[in-house]
C-alpha cells in the first residue's frame, strides 16, 4: 500500500490532513507499549468529514501512517512552533496524555527519527509541494486547506475546553486578509446563537504546514482548521457520529467554497 494517497482535482484547492493515518508498520509496533499502539491521539475520522472536497473539485492528500511514525506537521528540524508551550516533536515519544509511546529502552534515537523524516515525512511533502505548483501552474491563486482534529480537553496544551471551530493562519501570515476576513465572517454569522463556537488565530495558530506553505505574496494561501473532536465523533470512544458530524460538514463545505471562490476571484 502507499504511504499516502493523493487525489488531484481541478479547483484552486488542496485540502491536507496530515494527522488521519492509523496504520503502524510492524517493526516500529514492536517497540511500542499498548497506550502507543492505540494512536489515540490521531485526527480522527477528518478523511471521512472531509470526504465531500472531492466534490467541490479539491485535491485531497491523506497518509497511511500514524502520526507515531512521523509528524507531518512539524518542523524537520525540530523548531518549536509555539516557543514556551508543550508540543509534540517530529517523532513524539509520549501521547497527549502523558503516556509513553515506547517500551523503555525502544524510544527511536537520533538515527532512527533521522531515517523516518526520510523515509515517511519527506514524500508527504514532496507530494504536498509538487500538488501545490501544478494547481498554482493552473491558477491565479491556490489555497492550502489543511484540516486537524483534536480532544476538546487536553490539558498538557491548553486549559479549559476548546472552542469548537479553531481557525489558524499564522497571526495572518499564511493567508491574506482578505481570505481570513472572509472565513471569519461565515463563522461569525454562522456561529451566533447556533451551538458552535469559533476563535481565529487562538491557541492553534497553525503547524508547519500552514506556515511553510502559506506564502501569499507567490499566490499560495493557507489555512488550518483545527476542530474540536465532540462535535462530530465520541471522543472517548473515538465512534464517528454522522447526525452530529453533518452539520459540522455544512459549516467546512461553506468554508472550502468561500476559498475557492476566492481563490478564482
Amino acid at each position: 500500500m502507499p504511504d499516502f494517497t493523493l487525489i488531484a482535482g481541478t479547483a484552486p484547492l488542496l485540502v491536507s490532513l496530515p494527522h488521519d493515518g492509523t496504520a503502524l508498520p510492524d517493526a516500529i509496533a514492536a517497540g511500542m507499549t499498548a497506550a502507543g499502539r492505540r494512536v489515540p491521539d490521531t485526527d480522527w475520522h477528518v478523511g471521512k468529514l472531509y470526504a465531500f472536497a472531492r466534490d467541490l473539485g479539491a485535491s485531497v492528500i491523506t497518509p497511511r501512517w500514524s502520526r507515531y511514525v512521523a509528524d507531518l506537521n512539524r518542523d524537520p528540524e525540530g523548531h518549536a512552533l509555539y516557543p514556551g508551550r508543550s508540543e509534540t516533536s517530529l517523532v513524539p515519544v509520549t501521547t497527549f496524555a502523558s503516556e509513553a509511546i515506547y517500551a523503555a529502552g525502544a524510544e527511536p534515537d537520533t538515527d532512527a527519527v533521522a531515517a523516518r523524516r526520510r523515509q515517511y515525512w519527506q514524500p508527504y511533502h514532496d507530494a504536498l509541494a509538487a500538488e501545490l505548483a501544478r494547481l498554482r501552474a493552473q491558477h491565479p491563486r491556490v489555497v492550502l486547506w489543511d484540516g486537524h482534529s483534536i480532544k476538546s480537553r487536553v490539558p498538557l496544551f491548553f486549559d479549559g475546553q476548546l472552542p469548537d471551530f479553531n481557525l489558524g493562519t499564522a497571526s495572518g501570515a499564511s493567508c491574506s486578509p482578505a481570505l481570513q476576513a472572509a472565513l471569519t465572517d461565515l463563522l461569525r454569522q454562522r456561529a451566533p446563537g447556533q451551538p458552535y463556537t469559533h476563535i481565529v488565530n487562538g491557541r492553534f495558530k497553525g503547524g508547519y504546514i500552514t506556515r511553510h506553505y502559506g506564502q501569499p505574496a507567490t499566490g499560495i494561501e493557507a489555512v488550518q482548521l483545527e476542530l474540536a473532536q465532540y462535535t462530530y465523533m465520541d471522543e472517548d470512544s473515538f465512534e464517528y457520529l454522522p447526525t452530529r458530524a453533518a452539520p459540522v460538514q455544512d459549516v467546512i463545505r461553506a468554508l472550502l467554497r468561500a476559498c475557492i471562490d476566492y481563490a478564482a476571484g
